[in-house]
């Protein structure tokens, strides 16, 4: 009897582009990441950067409801101490779009969303989340940082002494970008959730980042 030959499994890669339907590629089998490589509108990054020139805390969490694929998710509330700064409503409607191409890409029916100003790395260390797909964006300051497949043993993660130092192995996200990160819990990238961590912030920088989460 001939042994069973186990099918080999997909080749984990990237994918990047200039127009938002390479989002849609993170479904595809062996991409645990898809990054839409966008330019914000000037309105929107000079909003993010004034939001932070006034140093105050912002760390809003709201669960969203997607009823029908027509209608806008509800954001009352998001970020609403700032909402009479020049941009606010297109910062706003911004957000709105990528929730609901996000709920539309995945058919998901209630999404999390984060919406914080850090003034330092809230997770330094390189991780992969325990999640199916993550959204992030960073409106203003530096984005978050990953590695192509191979950079960095997975049995270390966590170990700050594992860690790749040189420049040129470290990826990292632009502002402005959007990017999909394939996480552990989705089905069939068990053990190849993509590996990134927040960017190291110096004294006085600050970023403004956006994630969504699949609830359900």
């Amino acid at each position: 009897m001939k042994a069973q030959v186990m099918p080999a499994l997909p080749t984990v890669q990237q994918a990047t582009g200039p127009t938002p339907d390479v989002l849609a590629r993170i479904l595809d089998d062996g991409v645990n990441l898809a990054i839409w490589q966008r330019q914000l509108p000037v309105h929107i990054s000079d909003f993010g950067a004034l939001l932070l020139s006034f140093d105050e805390p912002l760390a809003d969490s709201i669960s969203i409801e997607m009823c029908n694929e027509h209608a806008s998710p509800n954001l009352q509330g998001l970020a609403s101490r700032f909402n009479d700064l020049e941009g606010y409503a297109g910062f706003i409607s911004d957000i709105s779009w990528l929730v609901s191409a996000y709920s539309c890409l995945l058919g998901a029916k209630r999404i999390g969303l984060r919406l914080r100003a850090l003034d330092k790395a809230m997770c330094p260390r390189f991780h992969v989340d325990h999640v199916p797909v993550r959204l992030i964006t960073t409106y203003a300051g530096i984005g978050s940082q990953w590695l192509e497949e191979g950079a960095m043993e997975r049995r270390c993660l966590g170990q700050l002494q594992a860690e790749p130092t040189q420049a040129t192995v470290i990826q990292q996200i632009n502002q402005g970008e959007v990017a999909l990160l394939k996480g552990e819990k989705w089905q069939g990238n068990e053990g190849a959730g993509l590996i990134h961590r927040s960017p190291a912030l110096g004294q006085g920088e600050r970023r403004l980042i956006l994630t969504l989460d699949w609830l359900a």
